[in-house]
């Protein structure tokens, strides 16, 4: 899906087998050797034919540095655009030809995410790295857990949700906790609520990720407005200090943290073809296939630039994915995102319905000079 076909090269057997390699560009790459009776050799690089000389050199003089032209028997490449491309392009690969360990191989650490357990029959929040299969509303990805954690704790001060992990056996004789007697738990433990009442509170938590904080920030905004009309200016003030709360909440969230299941974008990324670009589409946390746009005069057939990339968003359709490929692809998000090394632009949005085309146009003009003004 992310890797297209490959760049044979066939090693030859003769002593001049390295002069074979002028043919091939000092490019950024993904590159796969495969061995003799044994596993391949997956790698990236950002310079190929230095690498592949290096290590499939002539070399009789014994050495520790790997020297693998005694096994291969085939080079297979993909030239790349950005890092980006590369790690989607190695991820599919190593999914490909090792697929027992290719987690270990690609050091595939899980982002953080905030879970809210809906099969529990009263719910609550952890911090997780996993997405499993059962009902559940996972808010994410956090860049650190200690930033998951962080905006957990400013998430539940907004709402009278058990902070407790023990399963529930409600009574009136439960010695409850600190959060009960401050008010910032509806202590279902001690049936102070029915569960039904309980569920409503998480029902009201859960529409505020789903919304961003919409659903909260737009219902204290109204009852503020009224207050004022009503010139009962002390409850007023009492909501807007609670909008506040809001907003500092939402500020303790990361840029890519949403509903999962609404972490939507599209990410704009050089590419090798010449005044071209690659648009990475993200669905519902899953990569789509890659589509290139080739941004040069003649190749637009009359058509707005806003045309041609909206015929091109619609060609994209949403695929339904296993939870834990889901999880894979958001690493790779997260890891691309939040890193010191990221390369192109990334257009966020809730739906496919939502894409800002024109930020995108910007995105890929900047991406586009970009390009030049490294060439």
């Amino acid at each position: 899906m992310f890797a297209g076909d490959p760049q044979v090269l066939e090693l030859a057997r003769e002593p001049g087998v390295l002069e074979s390699f002028e043919a091939v560009p000092d490019h950024p790459a993904v590159f796969l050797i495969h061995l003799r009776d044994a596993a391949p050799y997956l790698s990236r690089t950002t310079l190929l034919r230095r690498r592949l000389r290096r290590l499939l050199r002539a070399d009789s003089t014994p050495s520790r540095m790997l020297n693998l032209r005694a096994m291969a028997e085939r080079v297979e490449y993909w030239l790349v655009g950005s890092r980006l491309e590369a790690s989607l392009i190695l991820y599919e690969l190593a999914r490909q030809y090792f697929p027992e360990d290719y987690r270990v191989r690609l050091r595939l650490r899980p982002p953080p995410f905030m879970k809210i357990i809906l099969t529990n029959p009263f719910p609550r929040s952890q911090v997780t790295t996993r997405l499993g299969g059962a009902r559940a509303l996972y808010y994410g990805p956090f860049r650190s857990r200690s930033a998951a954690e962080q905006f957990q704790a400013g998430f539940l001060d907004l709402f009278q949700i058990r902070r407790c992990e023990e399963d529930l056996s409600p009574s009136p004789s439960h010695p409850g906790c600190i959060y009960g007697e401050m008010n910032l738990c509806l202590r279902p433990c001690q049936q102070a609520v029915s569960r039904e009442e309980y569920l409503s509170e998480v029902e009201r938590a859960v529409e505020f990720l789903r919304t961003q904080g919409r659903s909260l920030r737009e219902v204290l905004s109204a009852a503020r407005e009224r207050l004022s009309q009503e010139l009962n200016f002390e409850e007023a003030a009492r909501q807007h200090r609670r909008i506040e709360k809001v907003e500092q909440t939402l500020r303790l969230r990361d840029e890519l943290a949403a509903d999962v299941e609404r972490v939507c974008g599209v990410a704009v990324t050089a590419s090798t073809a010449p005044a071209s670009v690659e648009l990475w589409f993200l669905l519902r946390g899953a990569w789509q296939a890659t589509r290139r746009l080739d941004c040069r005069p003649e190749a637009a057939s009359g058509l707005s630039m806003d045309r041609r990339l909206r015929d091109l968003a619609a060609s994209v359709s949403d695929r339904a994915i296993a939870s834990r490929i889901r999880e894979e692809h958001l690493c790779l998000l997260a890891r691309w995102y939040y890193s010191s090394w990221r390369d192109g632009e990334w257009i966020g949005f809730e739906t496919p319905d939502e894409i800002p085309y024109r930020r995108l146009v910007r995105a890929i003009s900047r991406v586009l000079a970009g390009r030049s003004t490294a060439a």
